[in-house]
């Protein structure tokens, strides 16, 4: 990947003034599809490490990987600020957007844009493709989060825990100028009481992009539920489990995820030549 460069996104009612941290991927491939990746609720531009540049090699597309503000080297997160129980759909209605006009991102270019997220990522991936109909070419998410299940809080609370009497916190601080923004802005927000209620599922009736929904059966973080949820809420979504792969299956499973993208891909270029 090239090194990062900054966005300068203005202040709007919903966010202060951010500087958002980006890389390109394979800009000599100017005519292909912009595949945008969106991270997890721990994640970055360095946790993703390879894995964007591998993937948009094997597919043929350009790339864009992003730190989401409070995260990597963009604009951390204030110590007083709590991120609201809807701040996954200000990041799909207003970061992204916003992001993808800084950087001259036109409608004809979104028009065949994918998003690829992963998690919390996942979950804007869909929220824009709701929100966006139109502005969008396809999707895939990989560990999307469309309701709060006790295995995720579980599962939170116990990193939480981690991050107070382990290493974990020194580990995740090579990846974030400011790991206590990053961790409990997610953290804080997941285990509030307000958030146990949140649920989009009845916000994906508008999708219509092309969708693949992947989870690992081992996900400590979330069931099969989500992707099934995904698949009666958009019935001409592919849903994909993978039999392993935890909640990251882009690092621990990365061929079996690898090959599902890539067929899903494919199947969409074959139907846009036969159309």
């Amino acid at each position: 990947m090239n090194p990062s460069e900054f966005a300068e996104l203005p202040a709007t009612a919903t966010h202060g003034a951010l500087s958002i941290e980006y890389r390109w991927i394979g800009v000599e491939r100017a005519d292909a599809p912009l595949a945008v990746f969106l991270h997890e609720g721990l994640g970055s531009i360095a946790m993703w490490k390879d894995w964007p540049q591998a993937l948009c090699e094997r597919l043929g597309m350009r790339g864009l990987v992003w730190s989401r503000p409070g995260y990597g080297r963009s604009t951390p997160r204030p110590p007083d600020v709590k991120w609201p129980v809807d701040y996954l759909s200000q990041q799909a209605r207003d970061v992204l957007p916003a992001l993808l006009d800084t950087l001259g991102v036109s409608a004809a270019q979104r028009e065949r844009m994918w998003l690829i997220g992963h998690s919390d990522g996942g979950t804007i991936a869909l929220l824009y493709a709701a929100f966006f109909p139109r502005a969008l070419g396809a999707a895939v998410v990989i560990a999307p989060h469309v309701f709060v299940e006790d295995v995720s809080i579980q599962g939170i609370a116990e990193t939480k825990f981690a991050y107070a009497t382990t290493s974990f916190r020194d580990r995740l601080a090579r990846y974030h100028d400011d790991v206590d923004s990053a961790f409990f802005g997610w953290s804080d927000i997941w285990l509030s009481p307000a958030f146990r209620s949140w649920n989009i599922v009845a916000q994906l009736g508008t999708i219509r992009a092309p969708l693949l929904a992947v989870q690992a059966i081992d996900d400590h973080y979330g069931t099969l539920a989500q992707i099934d949820a995904i698949g009666d809420a958009v019935r001409h979504a592919r849903v994909h489990a993978l039999a392993q792969g935890g909640h990251s299956p882009q690092r621990d499973a990365p061929e079996a995820l690898d090959d599902a993208i890539a067929q899903f891909v494919l199947e969409q270029q074959q139907r846009a030549i036969s159309a």
